[in-house]
């Protein structure tokens, strides 16, 4: 089977450019990000680093992500309006520098990147990634809806470097760079676990930031406590009496202003509420090591009493009963 006809592979995709003479290599790596990603612009002023460009990528999905593992010598990849144009799905990157360094920029900001850093940055506008030497950067795309952070919020800390060494963002880069190496072997499963796990701790490290950042402007103070909430909800849908009044105690607001947060969303509280519980559910259901647990237990675990609600919810939302989707996605792992 032919490396460089990245369609051709189904799910893992391995493109190695010392595959094919010199001459041919940038050109076959441009084509391979472009077929992985959303159209892109890739090049390099060096005509010697061009000539002799070395480069490969790993790719494959996990649930919702696109995670590739992208190497390559020095080389400038930007998105304009033109390849927005062509092709926008609006999904989000996350950038994990694993060798090399790289600067990527969007929304007026740079982030400088080494080993173990990582930056977020959007589809949907014009960014670039400078690398001025070798490297391997771990990328990981998905759809927006996929994170708890809207985009407006997104916005604001797009192209902002995370430490992989402190704080949140060294448990987030940890995670992302064992990803890298199960990616690299070729044993990284496509299972929602894996890719929930990392959903979270991204929500979860932007959360922190947005608390740090915080300058004591009206809309900063807003998303930052937009984001306090959703940490919170998280942190207890496992209560079945968790209401839309404990949370607005727990938060020093009214009711009323709670529900005014959540507008943004096009969704209410409570419905916000369900939806993280159901794809808690369908996290548990699809997870082998809990395939001994009776359905009505895993939604009793995340706040569903009644096993008929349930039922109803899930099918609601996913298209399918929980006892449908535990036996499809369990056997798809066998």
């Amino acid at each position: 089977m032919d490396d460089r006809t990245p369609e051709a592979v189904a799910g893992r995709v391995v493109v190695d450019c010392g595959a094919v003479p010199s001459a041919e290599r940038f050109d076959m790596w441009t084509d391979a990000v472009n077929r992985s990603f959303v159209p892109l612009r890739a090049w390099s002023t060096d005509g010697a680093v061009r000539s002799g460009f070395e480069g490969k990528l790993v790719a494959q999905p996990v649930g919702p992500l696109s995670v590739s593992s992208v190497a390559g010598s020095a080389v400038r990849v930007s998105r304009t309006k033109a390849e927005i144009a062509r092709d926008d799905p609006g999904h989000i990157k996350l950038g994990v520098q694993l060798q090399g360094r790289s600067v990527i920029s969007q929304d007026g900001r740079d982030a400088i990147l080494m080993p173990g850093d990582f930056a977020v940055y959007d589809t949907t506008r014009p960014y670039a990634l400078d690398f001025d030497g070798p490297f391997r950067m771990l990328v990981v795309m998905f759809p927006l809806e996929t994170l708890r952070i809207d985009r407006a919020r997104l916005r604001a800390l797009t192209a902002s470097r995370f430490s992989g060494r402190e704080g949140v963002g060294a448990i987030a880069s940890s995670m992302l760079r064992a990803y890298d190496t199960t990616l690299e072997n070729g044993t990284l499963q496509n299972r929602m676990p894996l890719s929930d796990a990392v959903l979270d701790l991204l929500t979860a490290a932007l959360g922190e930031r947005l608390e740090l950042e915080l300058d004591g402007g009206e809309e900063v103070g807003r998303r930052a406590l937009l984001t306090r909430i959703e940490l919170y909800i998280a942190a207890h849908l496992g209560d079945a009496e968790l209401t839309v009044t404990q949370i607005a105690v727990a938060h020093h607001i009214s009711v009323r202003y709670l529900q005014k947060l959540f507008e943004g969303k096009n969704d209410t509280v409570s419905a916000w509420i369900r939806h993280r519980r159901l794809d808690a559910t369908r996290r548990d259901l699809s997870n082998p090591t809990q395939s001994g647990q009776q359905i009505s237990s895993i939604g009793a675990r995340w706040g569903f009493t009644d096993a008929t609600a349930f039922t109803r919810a899930f099918r609601t939302r996913f298209g399918i009963t929980p006892s449908e989707y535990r036996a499809q996605t369990l056997s798809v792992a066998h």
